[in-house]
């Protein structure tokens, strides 16, 4: 009898199966926006079962889901007391409050690395009675960096979010400013921090009635931090600038003497760029960021592209023990990730922040990283990193997160950039099993994008909790009913 009962409730799941695969595809043929290319993949964690795939294994453009990859790769390699050390060491202890030689800044490619930091290590100097450094001071750093990675779209290079990444990191690498308008003409003035040592020429207008067939603010990059700010912007209300700076090593240096100069420490030599430190020194001064768990807590609910960039360099450094680069750093992670259980045959990693439109993922792949997050202690925490629909970080104003049924119980990593808008977390909520989803959409029509009443992850998350609603009560029922007889 057990037997037949066992047999009959397997055929009752397999039959369920079926059912609840054309029940998604009925229901995605309304759904999936038709001039995209999609991937879907659901899966409930605690009965550990598929609930449904479609395309699961196609490789598509990742975009900021990638740094659920490099999130657990930092946790696996570096591990959670992982921090950045910004020190300053020199050849000769303070004396009369001179240091009689050279003085060494070793930065190590904190992003969250600010000038009020710096001034910080400039007080330990000043507390402890230094008044003049009579020799050099230098800024020490990683030579010749690949502060990009391949794939990084051209015209984003001049936006924050696509800052260079470098041993040398002051404020996010960016320079934030206003462009408003004049009121007697079409000109345009910027204001941006005049202390600031980058030079940023502006010959922008506003197109204040909004009359002109084609209007668009264009940035010129130029040498030594040097940006030209060109073409109009349509309205009359100000603009806020981010703008990423070129050289870093650059405008370190450029930086640090000015915090030098406003804490009465007289350097008599030169401010220069070094990339190796003297064989004997004494560490005289020291900043550490906070620990790992934090930064990955921001890289995930803001999306942080230099938090994960910089991260992934760490990652290869560590791996590989030599100076961290994109390369080594992606090549350590698809290692790392393959050894815990990601199979990664036909992956392309090419960064760590998803910013390359070189980077391939299938939402298979994304769906073995989060239960890795789900399932294994050392990176459970990453879990409540995640944004909440509604609630928290990228996921708080997304269209259709904001109210039920989504609200609240979307635990999800974003990823967007033009023509791609992907999704891939989790589903917590009461009186449901927990689940697992990737939701990848490429190729997004701008003007479907602008139409649609809500985006293609919202309608696909609705209906798998429609689907656990009221047709998992009655499922369980016929299950019952099939036992019972």
């Amino acid at each position: 009898m057990k037997k037949l009962t066992s047999a009959l409730l397997l055929y009752w799941l397999s039959t369920s199966t079926a059912c609840a695969d054309e029940y998604f595809s009925n229901i995605l043929s309304l759904i999936k926006p038709p001039h995209s290319h999609t991937s879907v993949i659901a899966t409930d964690l605690v009965n550990d079962s598929v609930i449904y795939e479609e395309n699961a294994d196609i490789l598509l453009l990742p975009a900021s889901t990638q740094k659920l990859l490099t999130a657990v790769a930092a946790t696996a390699a570096l591990g959670n007391q992982f921090n950045y050390k910004t020190e300053i060491y020199s050849h000769f202890p303070i004396r009369n409050g001179k240091i009689m030689g050279d003085v060494f800044i070793k930065f190590s490619g904190d992003p969250t690395l600010t000038s009020l930091e710096l001034r910080e290590l400039f007080k330990q100097l000043t507390d402890q009675g230094l008044l003049q450094i009579e020799g050099d001071l230098y800024l020490v750093g990683e030579k010749h960096e690949e502060l990009q990675a391949p794939g990084w779209v051209w015209d984003d290079l001049g936006i924050c979010f696509a800052a260079p990444v470098s041993s040398f990191i002051i404020n996010k690498n960016c320079v934030h400013g206003q462009l408003k308008p004049t009121l007697a003409s079409s000109a345009s003035q910027i204001q941006f921090p005049s202390y600031l040592p980058v030079i940023i020429d502006n010959s922008a207008i506003f197109d204040k009635n909004s009359t002109l067939e084609f209007c668009n603010l264009s940035l010129q990059r130029l040498t030594n931090n040097h940006f030209n700010l060109t073409g109009c912007h349509s309205g009359n209300r100000p603009l806020k600038l981010a703008i990423a700076i070129t050289e870093p090593a650059l405008f370190a240096r450029d930086t640090v003497a000015q915090i030098a100069k406003s804490s009465q420490i007289k350097v008599t030599g030169k401010i220069l760029l070094k990339d190796t430190l003297p064989q004997h020194r004494s560490l005289i001064a020291s900043h550490q960021s906070k620990a790992l768990p934090e930064m990955l807590n921001t890289m995930l609910v803001k999306s942080d592209n230099l938090i994960a960039d910089s991260l992934l360099k760490q990652i290869g450094h560590k791996q590989y023990n030599r100076p961290g680069t994109f390369t080594n750093g992606s090549k350590a992670m698809v290692q790392i990730l393959t050894e815990e259980g990601v199979d990664l045959t036909h992956a392309r990693i090419v960064d760590g922040s998803g910013l390359s439109r070189y980077n391939l993922l299938s939402a298979r792949q994304l769906s073995q990283v989060l239960r890795l997050i789900y399932t294994d202690p050392r990176f459970m925490s990453l879990m409540e990193s995640l944004p909440v629909a509604g609630i928290s970080g990228t996921l708080k104003y997304k269209p259709s997160f904001t109210s039920a049924p989504l609200r609240k119980y979307v635990w999800a990593k974003t990823g967007s950039m033009q023509g791609v808008d992907n999704l891939a977390g989790f589903i917590k909520k009461p009186k449901t099993d927990d689940m697992l989803f990737v939701i990848l959409e490429n190729g997004q029509s701008p003007i479907e994008k602008e139409q649609q009443l809500a985006p293609f992850s919202a309608l696909f998350l609705q209906t798998l909790l429609d689907h656990t609603a009221a047709p998992t009560e009655l499922n369980a029922t016929t299950a019952k009913s099939v036992i019972a007889n």
